[in-house]
């Protein structure tokens, strides 16, 4: 009898509408990722969509509201807690809005991953996420924007990158159109190549 191949657990942090959560779900059951099965999807809102696409998918979820909690210490203990016990060993943050403290950094060290909409050193950190990111490249002028998957360290967006895509701005871009050339031509690409390449590696260091 077949033992099943050891995959790592991996679980998806959410906010919104879960495209790039998505993205994920599509590569798995293709066998863009065969080294990693999101196992958890977790939202730190309730009336997040992504957490409808988990479920029509078969995902467990888990919603840790951030305004259910008096700080962020305790809001991430219960995200440490909520990880322990699903067994998650990779984090993928997919259009998460929430930047993360030391505590939760540290413990998922190199088994943490983002993907920003922005070829990172440009138009990242603090403050740069959404929207915001593609109206600054527009109000700079830049010709080429792209996406970016990177560890997540204590700098926000300051991790190794991982793999980066770029995309051309055209000239009657707006934020909303070139967010949308960004997702399918970059995010929805290299964020499932990202997430089998760590997998791949993290199996490569059990051996």
């Amino acid at each position: 009898m077949l033992t099943p191949e050891r995959k790592i657990r991996i679980a998806v942090f959410v906010s919104g509408g879960g495209t790039n959560l998505q993205a994920l779900m599509d590569a798995q059951k293709s066998g863009i990722i065969k080294s990693g099965e999101i196992v958890h999807v977790v939202s730190d809102t309730a009336d997040a969509y992504a957490l409808e696409r988990a479920q029509n998918n078969g995902i467990d979820t888990t919603v840790v509201d951030r305004k259910k909690y008096p700080d962020r210490e305790s809001f991430e203990k219960k995200l440490i807690e909520t990880l322990k016990s699903n067994n998650i060993e990779l984090i993928i943050l997919a259009g998460f809005m929430r930047i993360l403290g030391s505590e939760i950094i540290r413990e998922y060290e190199n088994r943490m991953i983002n993907v920003h909409p922005s070829l990172i050193p440009s138009f990242c950190g603090k403050g740069f996420y959404g929207l915001k990111v593609h109206e600054a490249a527009l109000a700079y002028g830049v010709k080429v924007t792209g996406a970016t998957v990177h560890y997540v360290n204590e700098i926000p967006d300051g991790g190794k990158i991982i793999l980066q895509k770029a995309v051309a701005i055209k000239k009657d871009d707006t934020p909303e159109s070139l967010q949308v050339r960004v997702m399918k031509r970059a995010e929805w690409l290299i964020l499932p190549k990202a997430t089998e390449m760590v997998c791949k590696e993290l199996l490569k260091g059990e051996k």
